[in-house]
Order: structure tokens, then sequence, then C-alpha cells
């Protein structure tokens, strides 16, 4: 049914409620009140990368990711399919009267703040470091979950407004400042975008303050939400009211916090602070109005999801389509399509026919933490790239296995007498080898969420961006054997890896590639499918940690490819693949709708590959422009070994504006655009060998 609708009804029920039974409504775990047919529902469940922590469920790679693939089309079948799973989950559960946690149909996903320092732990949960990449995804995504029919399918949740990215120990009492120029331009883009165009049900507030304000309770946060227009409902972070007065100390008591919060426009608390509204009605601290109101927001919601007794036709939806064959494809094709290729000097693909034995050695080899990362649900059946690769090829070649060191202890076995107690065994792997595939990186133990309760390791952000000593010593060790040496790193956020980047004749990103990720990488290894992933994130090298601001300043200078100024390990926008594409011819032309760049791509090499066509914008002359020319539009595309695809871009005419400090976007400078296979920098020249082209618009 429609809003409209959807609010009447929502309002005609609440008007039967007393107010404690309205205010009861407001906390996640909202009861039952049976005398108005009113069933318990659980506000609370999670889908960052496929539905989360409720069970079984299709798994694709985390979100950082999914956003390597640079493909909306993807990413919003993938929204799709998490809804229906969602769906079916809750159709059974409700069956069987399970209306627990994680069994609902509203999804706190996705997080869309922006990653903008590599320390940050939940980075791996973002969809990078870019405005304009963060946005397209991001509302792909949500138009996955929530579908296109009158009745949604999920609602999805936009978090964490605003102004959220670390440091992790201090989020619950940090007060984030961020100037107008960098509000507007970076932090709030694509909530605006979320909000505006992909129609988002709810967002959800974040844990610090910004600009000195609990963004749970933030009049300017809020004004924003009103001026985009915003119809859904506010739901705070889990506890953050709490917050305001245990930690940002900016109320006394949870009285006041609550009051504080509804006042502000806070609909649904996660957390138990909401517990004290009627006693802050009572007080005379809260109009009784005012929590009616967000009783018929949230019920809105419900209504809108077809959830109140009237039925849709997803309720039809099996529980037999989770984890079926056909969204297993797709999480394998989302694998593929995320995994970059940062380094290759011609060992990749691995010839099968030439190989007898491969060694497959590293901590991650076989682990199956390395392909979930957090916010994840659980599989019936993992793939990891030890398993995968003994799959691939059974029969064919030999494959040895070592796990060579601990994920970060200098030792595997509390018993053993001295460090690197696997080491021995990972050489002799590397010399009975033709060819070594080193499997290293990160887990959600080592990064993740401060004190998340479905991380019970309590991980946080990284101290730097190296991997543990004992996994240094471990690749070391086994790259001077000698042999033909690939390194496939899997972790959620940039890792430096020094002398072993260059020795190693190929390195790949795999992120947290999904349940089933191992396989996507055994065939990208292969030459199955060609590497076609992107980075959404700058790979720095450590020693660049050094150039940039304190982790505590939230000023854009100096981090993100838009502001850094020295040369990166490897740029935001790069990636290799087996094929050799560049744009060989471009142009930009005016229509009824803006702009269109039309660009002629040619693959000079000897594979047929998917590629990412990227379209950046500079405003010469403009001193508000970003240092760096920025990325406003993307394509993928499909262009076979020596040959031509001819790529259409629609360019929004607003991201030729820059933001100037009061935050306004304004038309200033001469237009450039750039068309390339990445950015236009000296380093993406350096790894690929190839300019992009420069187009001056025609205004």
């Amino acid at each position: 049914m429609n809003r409209e609708e959807a609010r009447k009804r929502a309002q005609a029920l609440v008007d039967q409620m007393t107010l404690e039974e309205a205010a009861s409504q407001l906390i996640y775990s909202a009861p039952a009140i049976e005398r108005l047919g009113v069933p318990a529902y659980n506000w609370w469940n999670e889908a960052l990368h496929g539905v989360a922590r409720a069970g079984m469920a299709t798994m694709y790679p985390q979100a950082v990711g999914m956003a390597a693939t640079f493909d909306t089309e993807l990413v919003e079948e993938l929204g799709d399919v998490t809804a229906t799973e969602g769906r079916a989950k809750y159709n059974a559960a409700s069956r069987h009267g399970d209306r627990d946690i994680y069994k609902g149909l509203t999804f706190w996903s996705p997080n869309i703040n922006i990653f903008r320092d590599p320390r940050w732990g939940r980075g791996q949960e973002t969809f990078g470091e870019d405005p304009t990449l963060t946005g397209e995804i991001g509302a792909a995504y949500v138009r996955g979950i929530q579908g296109k029919g009158e009745v949604m399918k999920a609602a999805a949740c936009a978090k964490h407004f605003a102004v959220h990215s670390g440091p992790e120990d201090l989020r619950h009492e940090f007060n984030a400042v961020a100037s107008k120029k960098d509000m507007a331009e970076t932090y709030l883009a694509a909530f605006e975008k979320l909000v505006k165009e992909a129609k988002v049900e709810s967002v959800m507030g974040a844990y610090n303050r910004t600009n000195g304000e609990v963004c749970c309770a933030s009049p300017a946060l809020m004004q924003y939400l009103k001026d985009w227009g915003f119809e859904g409902h506010f739901v705070s972070d889990c506890w953050a009211i709490n917050d305001f007065h245990q930690f940002h100390h900016v109320t006394d008591n949870p009285v006041d916090s609550a009051a504080l919060a509804i006042n502000a426009g806070c609909d649904l608390n996660c957390g138990c602070t909401y517990e004290k509204l009627v006693a802050a009605v009572l007080a005379g601290k809260v109009d009784e109005s005012k929590v009616r109101e967000s009783a018929v927001r949230v019920f809105t919601t419900r209504y809108m999801l077809g959830i109140m007794g009237e039925g849709s036709e997803y309720d039809a939806i099996p529980y037999t389509v989770v984890e079926c064959e056909e969204h297993q494809k797709k999480a394998d094709r989302a694998a593929q399509e995320g995994c970059v290729l940062l380094k290759n000097n011609g060992l990749l693909p691995l010839d099968e026919n030439k190989l007898k034995t491969l060694g497959v050695i590293g901590p991650n080899a076989d682990a199956v933490s390395s392909l979930v990362g957090n916010y994840h649900g659980s599989s019936s059946r993992y793939i990891t790239v030890q398993r995968g690769l003994q799959e691939a090829l059974d029969g064919k070649v030999r494959v040895l296995c070592a796990v060579g060191s601990h994920l970060y202890k200098d030792k595997t076995d509390n018993l053993s007498q001295f460090n690197d107690d696997r080491l021995a065994e990972a050489l002799t792997v590397a010399e009975n080898s033709d060819a070594v595939v080193l499997v290293v990186g990160l887990d959600e133990t080592l990064e993740g969420e401060q004190g998340d309760t479905g991380n019970p390791y309590g991980s946080a952000d990284k101290r730097d961006l190296l991997l543990p000593p004992a996994q240094r010593r471990l690749m070391d060790a086994v790259l001077k054997v000698g042999k033909p040496t690939i390194i496939c790193l899997l972790a959620g956020s940039a890792i430096d890896l020094k002398e072993a980047g260059d020795l190693a004749d190929a390195v790949m990103m795999c992120w947290y590639p999904g349940a089933q990720g191992g396989k996507a990488v055994a065939d990208l290894l292969l030459g199955h499918v060609s590497p076609s992933g992107k980075l959404p994130v700058t790979f720095y090298k450590n020693e660049q940690l050094a150039e940039m601001p304190d982790f505590t300043d939230y000023a854009l200078k100096g981090r993100t490819y838009r502001y850094f100024a020295s040369k990166p390990l490897y740029p935001f926008g790069f990636g290799l693949t087996y094929g050799d594409v560049y744009v060989k011819s471009a142009c930009v032309r005016k229509d009824v709708c803006g702009y269109t760049v039309d660009a002629v791509l040619y693959n000079a090499g000897k594979a047929d590959t998917q590629d990412v066509a990227q379209v950046y914008c500079q405003n010469e002359g403009s001193e508000n422009a970003p240092l760096n020319p920025r990325l406003i539009a993307f394509k993928r595309a499909c262009v076979p070994a020596g040959k031509e695809a001819t790529v259409s871009i629609s360019l929004n005419t607003e991201s030729f504006k820059v933001v100037n400090e009061e935050g306004q976007r304004v038309s200033e400078g001469k237009i450039v655009l750039y068309v390339g296979m990445g950015q236009p920098d000296a380093r993406t020249k350096e790894l690929t060998g190839h300019q992009a082209i420069k187009l001056e618009l025609d205004a």
C-alpha cells in the first residue's frame, strides 16, 4: 500500500492506544497489544551483505567488496536477494510464533558512512571513501531491498547519520567537528541521495556528537532530513540515547535523554531509554502528541510492509529460496567482480596444464572467518580459498597446504617451545611446489566494531596498515624460497605489504569474499574469469599515515584520493584485468537530460574481460574544488580481447558544481572531464600504462 494509505491506517490504530501502549511501540522490541490485534515486532535486523545473525542465508562479499564491483545493477540484485530471503525467513519464523531479534523485515543496512581513514575498523562495512560511489552503490542496495511495489519487500536504513567513522573506542563520547563544506561535499552527500532518490525508509543516528549536537537528537541533522523530504522513521543506534547522560553528559538522567531524543524527532529507540517516555510526558518534558506522532511513523512502516494482518504477495515466498542456487550464483558473481588485481607480472592466470604441484599457504587460506567480515549470517557451506583451489584442481594438480602462521600470534600452538612453529612446514610446501598462493590478511577479530555484541573479540581500529608480524615473517620467508608466488589478501581495508608486495609476482585484494568466496578466488586465479574489481578506497603506504591529519580530525584535507597530495601505493579506482583495456576515444554531448559521455573502449590484451569506465571532473580555476579530480560517474562494460566496446555514461549536471565554505553548491571554474579506466593521476598511469582522456565541457 502507498504511504498515504499506510499512514491513515497507522493514525487510526494509534488513536486507539493509551499513552503507555503507544510509548511501548517505540522501543526496538515492541510488545504485542493483544486488545488491538497488534503482534509483537522486533525492529532490529541486519543485512549488511546478506541477511545477518538470523541463521542460514546467502552471504555475499562484505560491503566494501560489493563497492569494489562498481556494479549498481548487480548490487540492486543483491539487495533483492536480501529482501527475498528476509521475507522467507520472516514468513517461516512468524508461522512458528517467533518474533525475536533478527527475525523482522526492517534491515539496519546499508552503512553509508565515508571510509575517510584507513585505520577505521568498521570501514569494511561501508562502500568506500568516495561520496559518489557510496551514494550510487548505497541507493542501488536500498532499491533492491525495498522493491518497486506498493508493498515494501523489506525496509532499508541509511546509517549512521552523520559524520561517523571512528575512532571506535571514542564513539560513545566523541564530538566530530566538520566544516560546512565537508558536511555537504562528503559526509551528507550519500544520505541525501538515499533519501531523495532511493526513498530509504529509515535513517539511523550515530553514537557520536556532530558539531556539538548528539546525532540522535541533533536539530541540525534533523533539519537536513526535513529539507530532503524524508518521510520514513528515525531510529537511534543501539543504546545511543543512553550515551546522552552517561558519556556525552548533555542530559542528567534517562528521562531527560528520552525527552531530548523524541522532541528532536527520534522515533524509535534501539535500547531501553524510551521506557522512560511516559515519565517524561508526566513530568511535562514531552507532549503526548510527540509520542503518538512517532508511533504513527513506525506503524506507517509496518503497514507499508504489509505485516499488520492485511497480507501481501510476499507472504507466499517459501523458505526454500534461502541459499538457493540462483542466489548463490549472484553471490559468486559479486565475489568475482569485487576482487581487485593489484599486481601481475604475467604469472596470472595460472596455467593448470603447466602445474604439477601448487602450494597454498597462509592463516587465511582455509579460515572461514576470513570469508565473512563482520555483520554476517551463517552458511550451510563455506568454500575457503584453499578448498576452492582443491576442488577446481582435483585430479589435475596436486595441492599442498600449510597454515604457515597464526593470524596474529607468534605461534599456533601454545605448547610449542618456539615462535613460528608452522614456518618449516610452509617452507617445505613452497620448496615442493611449482607455484605458491600465499593467503594472508585480517578478519573481524583484528578490524571491526568496538564492543559489538556480535563480535566477542572486541576488535576495533587498526594501529597501522601492516599485517601482524607473524604473517610478515611468513611472507618474507616463503618469498625467499624463490618460487612464483601470488599473494591473496583477505581483509576489509587498505594493507601495505611492504617488501613482500614488491617481491610477489602477483597481488590480489579479495576483501572478505562471502561464505563461498573461495570458489570465486580460485576461478580468478585459474583464469576461468578475468578480475575486474576497482579499489573503492585508496591504498596508502604505511608511512603515509604520518602525513594525514589525526584520526580524530574529520577535516578531509590530506585524506581520501580527492585531497591526498602524495603518490599512493594503489589509487582509488584502480584494478587490473587479464586484458588491457583503455579508452580509445571519448566525447561529451549535451542532451535533453544534461550531458552524456560516449567512450570507445579497446582491449589490447589477449583475454576477454569486464572493466569499469570512470568519469572524473575538475573545476579548473576554482578555489573550492577538491585538490584532485573527483569521480562523478562510472559504468561497467564487457570488452572482448582485440575488440572495442562503446559505453554511454549519463552525467548529472549537479556533479559539475563545487561546494564552497558555506556548504553551498555553486557553478565555478572551467569544467574539465577525464574519461578512463581509473583516475587521471600519475600513479594510475604508471600502473596501467594508460592515461585518461581529457574533455573540456562546452557550456
